[in-house]
C-alpha cells in the first residue's frame, strides 16, 4: 500500500501545498489505493521536503519522482499515449508551475496584505500550530525568497511574474476536456495542484483574481476537483 505524506488540507483542497496536491491528484487519477497522512514536520522527508511517499521499503520524495515511480511500478497508463510534442509541452508546463510556486508562496507568507489572513486561517484550522511557530516559518520563507531571488523584487514585479505564468497556462488549457485530450494525464494533476490552491483559496490575491477571469482555468480546475472525491 502506498502512503502519501503531505501538508494538511485547507480551503476544500486535500493539501495546501501545490506539489502535495499534485501528487494526491495523480494518485487519485491512477485509481490505485493509497493512504494519505497529513504532517507539518518535513525533517524526516527526503531532502526535508514534502510531499513524499512510502511504498513498501522505498521512500520517494519530489512530486515528479513520485509520479515516475508509481507509473513504472504499477503500470499506470495515463501518460502512455502522449506524443513527443505533448511530452515537450508537459515539461514546459511543469517548469512554468515551478516558477509560479514562488509567487504563490510569496502571496501567503511575504505580502503584508495577505499574511495576517493566511496566518489566522492556518491557526484556526490546525490547532497544533502556534503563532510563534508561524512567525518562525515566515522568517524562514523570507530567507528562501532572498536566496531564490524573488525576495529582491517589489510586489508588483513579483505578481507580474506569476500572472505571466498563469496566462501561459491558461493559453494552453482547452475549453473542454483536459490538456491533452478527453481524459486527464499527469500534467492535469500538476495544473490542478496549483490552480486549486489559488482558485479555492478564500483570500483575494492578484493570482486568484486572474484565475477567476479565465474561464478555461476555472472549468479545468472544477473538472479535476470533481474527480478528487
Amino acid at each position: 500500500m502506498i502512503t502519501l505524506f503531505s501538508y494538511p488540507e485547507m480551503f476544500s483542497v486535500a493539501d495546501n501545498n501545490p506539489y502535495g496536491l499534485k501528487a494526491f491528484a495523480f494518485l487519485k487519477l491512477s485509481l490505485l489505493p493509497f493512504d494519505h497522512v497529513h504532517i507539518f514536520d518535513a525533517k524526516s522527508a527526503p531532502r526535508a521536503q514534502l510531499p513524499y511517499i512510502v511504498d513498501g521499503e522505498r521512500t520517494i520524495g519530489d512530486s515528479d519522482a513520485i509520479i515516475a515511480h508509481v507509473t513504472a511500478r504499477y503500470g499506470v497508463t495515463m501518460d502512455e499515449g502522449l506524443t513527443e510534442p505533448q511530452r515537450t509541452t508537459h515539461l514546459f508546463v511543469r517548469r512554468t508551475l515551478d516558477d509560479l510556486y514562488w509567487v504563490m508562496s510569496y502571496s501567503r507568507w511575504r505580502d503584508p496584505r495577505f499574511w495576517p489572513l493566511f496566518r489566522d486561517e492556518m491557526l484556526k484550522r490546525h490547532p497544533i500550530l502556534t503563532e510563534s511557530g508561524m512567525d518562525a516559518a515566515r522568517h524562514y520563507n523570507f530567507e528562501r525568497y532572498q536566496y531564490q531571488g524573488i525576495g529582491r523584487y517589489d510586489s508588483e514585479e513579483v505578481y507580474a511574474r506569476g500572472l505571466a505564468d498563469l496566462r501561459a497556462l491558461a493559453d494552453v488549457t482547452p475549453g473542454r476536456g483536459f490538456l491533452f485530450g478527453p481524459e486527464p494525464s499527469s500534467i492535469d494533476a500538476a495544473a490542478y495542484g496549483f490552480v486549486a490552491n489559488i482558485l479555492y483559496y478564500e483570500i483575494d490575491t492578484p493570482l486568484k483574481r486572474f484565475v477567476q477571469s479565465r474561464a478555461e482555468l476555472v472549468r479545468h480546475c472544477d473538472a479535476m476537483h470533481a474527480r478528487m472525491a
